[in-house]
């Protein structure tokens, strides 16, 4: 089993210069297999694969000289980004989907390059990173490394800050039995509504932070582009987005980790929330709560502790009542569900959260939660 763990790096001035340098190589040699590509298919009606760019990277270095200051499976890596992201294009148009052809990189905007052998290229010593062609990294190691490292990813973030991503193969480790189970309900008044009752209350980081994020922004636009106070301030509105999506990711890795723990079959929506936002009141909001990041976070915790998860279609979740089963129209107004069959009354995404619950408990083949429309069928 695959496990990530990011550290900050601490890199010299000189360090961070190299680093640099790296990262325009690597767009560089993005732009021009992409070009490549782009060329061979509008002259000759041919594609390009892997193999093909990958065995042009040597005679690539005699042309551009500047390439051998890479390491050289960091300059593989670019071309295996290239390909996945045209086998994306491609799915995304068998699939009928919004295609998004692969685009070149203008200046800055390249941000990562991957060492994909650990410890060749990169290994860990004596609280550094030892990286290849750029030397000891100090690394802050604020929690040990687990397993066998197998990859690398250097990535510099909008605010300068660097991190090394490194992905290690790890045993699972199971967590103690637990007998209960829960249905997850998201939602914009409550981030989260539990089948037991209980609700997740929704932060709102965004929405806590665009007063300052707009003061920010209309000082940037005053600026004239390309001075360097126009650079400051773009910096202080790309920390306002860090910090915010900081806290948000840690939200959501405290609430996964807390339902992980504690409960044994764990039952979610199986949401697109790319959809939903096309509704233009509500999408502000719902990126804002990042429910597919949370849901995300469950489903890799769950499979890490050995725990039951499933994801249910949540058509008329809302709209079933748990108990008989009655089907009613509820508009986004009505927050208690009336049932005028059984006479249920119940808050409306506690009512969906019990309904996720059954519905997910059914497609496990387990017994329904006593008080509802499937116990006993």
């Amino acid at each position: 089993m695959l496990r990530t763990f990011q550290y900050r790096l601490r890199p010299t001035k000189s360090q961070r210069t190299t680093m640099r340098k790296i990262l325009e190589e690597c767009r560089w040699l993005w732009n021009h297999l992409l070009e490549q590509r782009k060329t061979s298919w509008e002259e000759e009606h041919k594609g390009l694969t892997f193999f093909e760019q990958a065995i042009s990277l040597p005679k690539l270095k005699h042309e551009r000289p500047s390439l051998k200051t890479v390491y050289a499976q960091s300059l593989q890596q670019v071309a295996v980004r290239i390909d996945l992201a045209f086998k994306a294009f491609f799915r995304r148009c068998k699939a009928s989907e919004k295609p998004g052809y692969p685009r070149f990189r203008g200046k800055g905007r390249y941000d990562s390059f991957t060492y994909p052998q650990m410890p060749s290229g990169a290994v860990i010593r004596n609280g550094y990173l030892a990286l290849s062609k750029v030397g000891l990294v100090k690394i802050v190691l604020h929690r040990p490394l687990e397993g066998m490292p197998k990859t690398c990813t250097i990535r510099r973030t909008a605010t300068g800050k660097w991190f090394a991503t490194i992905v290690c193969e790890v045993e699972a480790e199971l967590l103690p039995i637990s007998d209960e189970q829960v249905g997850i309900d998201v939602g914009l008044t409550a981030f989260a509504t539990l089948s037991t009752g209980e609700k997740i209350e929704n932060p709102r980081f965004f929405r806590k932070g665009e007063k300052a994020l707009a003061r920010a922004q209309r000082r940037m636009a005053k600026e004239a582009k390309g001075t360097p106070q126009r650079h400051k301030c773009r910096k202080v509105v790309s920390r306002i987005h860090e910090r915010v999506t900081n806290k948000r990711k840690d939200f959501a890795h405290q609430q996964s980790r807390k339902i992980v723990n504690r409960f044994g079959v764990i039952c979610v929506e199986d949401i697109n929330a790319s959809r939903m936002v096309h509704n233009h009141c509500l999408a502000k909001s719902i990126l804002d709560a990042a429910w597919s990041d949370f849901l995300r976070m469950i489903t890799y915790k769950a499979a890490w502790a050995g725990r039951r998860f499933v994801a249910i279609n949540p058509a008329y979740t809302t709209q079933d009542c748990c108990e008989c089963g009655h089907r009613q129209i509820m508009p986004l107004s009505e927050r208690v569900y009336r049932c005028p069959c059984c006479g249920s009354v119940k808050d409306r995404d506690h009512n969906a959260a019990l309904n996720i619950l059954t519905l997910g408990l059914q497609s496990l083949g387990l017994a329904a939660p006593k008080g509802t429309c499937l116990q006993g069928e």
